[in-house]
């Protein structure tokens, strides 16, 4: 389940096990463990998107599709096995991290000479900064925070015109998550005030008097765009070096003035972003019926997960496995499951049903995102899309589905399912079709969709998301209620209706005093924040802003990536007009809008 959209969801569950009879017609116990042990074992190294450990997971995935007589979604012929093998598997753009090249370079010009710095040991660009070689004087800045909401910004009165900002780690609250600043302490809210301000580059001072136990100075990418300018860290030794008679612990206090130092920065960063291949797996079951057979079903679950830690992991350190059993090796065993009950199904389904295993959901659920502007069959032939997605932790029968709301049979459809006692739960139904999963990119594209889940619990995004832990004897229950409406969704005369799920006008997210009612994509971007959806009635809906909409710029305020937009949105004041100019196609539009107070 992807982190950042996962306080989309309030509900916590937690899970017990409960142990009922099965027929060779129902899903099987030993089959789901057979899937989700292997999926969460240490062999795929907890399958982080772009690795060795996740490309088996979508081998393995696409070897079940093909031992279950599905038909790839490259529909190309193909004549030997691994040819095969390999057109189950839809390959996306994926930059798997970033390395320093040979002209990464900083040097630092003072009256009393010039001292060029190594990088790795004495600086380090980030991974999120843009490439470029720069000259400018240098402006200590303190924290490089710029909080209009506060009344305070660091570069006012400041002349950081074409110059280089100099700025510490943290705020002025120090390291209190709830003080006024909590949410500009991290770096990217640094480089965007620093860009706003006019400055070459952001160059943050390292917080551990060691540089190689810096945590900044870890070569890492967040996937969330280029910062549009050079951003690196520097050793305190070396910033001692630049202050002459002043100390960094003077530096360092709350009311420390902003000063211009003598000198100049010469500073070029030569970052490259590595891309690589990173795969969803997609099975076709043909519908059986002449006309039907042209309207398709789909179930899907994402295989990735967080790898050895790091971006996502709520484990106290980063590089052990986390193996993501619950999250989501469950949900990818209910697919493998599904599959096999319906392609021995007789008669066989009247519609198309496509199988989906996604990657990169919890990088900004970068797998759905491309399969839906890439479908491997037209998305107005889609009747619905479930998605399963941590479905092995049920206790006490708590199981939540959302999207109830996004077609108008889906809460009848559910109560004549759980009639059976077999497939009865203590329900909790969420209408939003938008949520922290796979489904929110079929929504997003008028799409009915059904999401379900067991619930958040003490070892999501950790290590300890074991197989052994999977209570999956209500994973069968679960799946034999998403059977059933598969059932009924491929039996029915006609599709069901889409409709506009209720929401919440102003959900409290963020921390942002507006709200403008846009679904943002949070796919690796430096040309605009592209939007998934818009809500219904929302500010941005009554603006004229549509999904595919790639927002770029708010007011006076570029907009490259999410991290812009979400800064920008922490400027706007309710019932103030602004400007906001989209990309639509080939046409650059000006809308104005007016967000509303949460």
């Amino acid at each position: 389940m992807n982190a950042k959209r996962f306080l989309q969801i309030s509900v916590l569950l937690l899970v017990s096990s409960v142990a009922f009879a099965q027929s060779a017609n129902e899903p099987n116990v030993a089959k789901i463990q057979q899937h989700v042990s292997y999926l969460a074992s240490d062999a795929l190294d907890g399958r982080r998107t772009g690795t060795a450990g996740a490309n088996d997971a979508a081998r393995y995935v696409a070897g079940e599709f093909a031992r279950l007589g599905l038909k790839p979604g490259d529909s190309a012929p193909a004549a030997r096995r691994r040819e095969v093998m390999a057109r189950f598997l839809q390959q996306f753009p994926y930059v798997a991290g970033v390395e320093l090249r040979a002209g990464n370079e900083l040097k630092l010009t003072r009256e009393s000479g010039a001292q060029t710095l190594r990088v790795g040991d004495d600086w380090m660009p980030l991974g999120f900064s843009s490439n470029a070689k720069i000259t400018g004087g240098i402006v200590f800045v303190g924290f490089g925070i710029t909080a209009s909401e506060q009344n305070y910004d660091d570069y006012a009165g400041v002349n950081i015109k074409d110059a280089v900002a100099i700025a510490l780690q943290g705020t002025p609250d120090g390291d209190n998550p709830h003080g006024r600043f909590a949410r500009y302490e991290g770096i990217r809210w640094k480089a965007i005030a620093a860009r706003n301000a006019g400055a070459k580059a952001l160059i943050v001072v390292a917080r551990d008097s060691d540089f190689k136990n810096e945590k900044l100075a870890k070569l890492t990418y967040d996937h969330d765009g280029e910062a549009g300018i050079p951003v690196a860290v520097i050793s305190r030794k070396s910033v001692d070096s630049l202050l002459g008679d002043s100390t960094l612990s003077e530096w360092e206090k709350p009311q420390a003035a902003k000063q211009t130092l003598s000198g100049q920065v010469n500073l070029s960063v030569d970052v490259l972003r590595k891309e690589v291949a990173a795969y969803n797996v997609v099975g076709v079951l043909e519908g059986s019926d002449r006309v039907l057979k042209n309207e398709t079903i789909v179930i899907g679950a994402h295989y990735d997960h967080l790898g050895r830690g790091g971006s996502g992991s709520l484990a106290t350190r980063a590089g052990e496995i986390h193996h993501g059993a619950d999250d989501n090796a469950s949900g990818t065993a209910g697919v493998l499951e599904l599959a096999r009950l319906l392609t021995s199904q007789r008669p066989r389904p009247k519609r198309t049903i496509v199988f989906i295993a996604f990657g990169g959901e919890e990088e900004g659920l970068l797998g759905s995102n491309y399969y839906v502007n890439n479908p491997v069959t037209p998305l107005n032939s889609v009747v619905a899309m479930i998605n399963m997605d941590m479905i092995g932790r049920m206790k006490d029968r708590k199981l939540v589905i959302g999207g109830v709301g996004t077609a108008k049979e889906w809460r009848d459809m559910i109560a004549q399912g759980t009639t059976d006692p077999a497939r009865k739960f203590e329900l909790t139904l969420n209408e939003d079709g938008f949520g922290p999963s796979d489904h929110s990119s079929f929504y997003g594209k008028q799409v009915p969709v059904l999401f379900f889940w067991t619930g958040t619990h003490n070892d999501y995004h950790k290590p300890s998301d074991t197989f052994e832990k999977i209570n999956y004897d209500d994973e069968v229950r679960i799946l034999n209620l998403v059977s059933y409406i598969v059932k009924q969704l491929d039996s029915a005369d006609k599709r069901v209706t889409y409709t506009t799920a209720k929401t919440d006008p102003a959900p409290r997210t963020g921390g942002f005093r507006v709200y403008l009612g846009t679904i943002p994509n949070y796919g690796d971007t430096n040309d605009g924040l592209l939007i998934d959806g818009v809500r219904d009635d929302s500010p941005a809906a009554k603006a004229g802003l549509k999904a595919g909409d790639r927002i770029v710029k708010i007011g006076a305020r570029d907009v490259k990536n999410v991290y812009d937009y979400t800064y920008a949105l922490g400027e706007m004041k309710a019932g103030e007009e602004y400007v906001v100019e989209v990309v639509r196609g080939k046409e650059r539009l000006t809308l104005k809008i007016t967000p509303i107070s949460r």
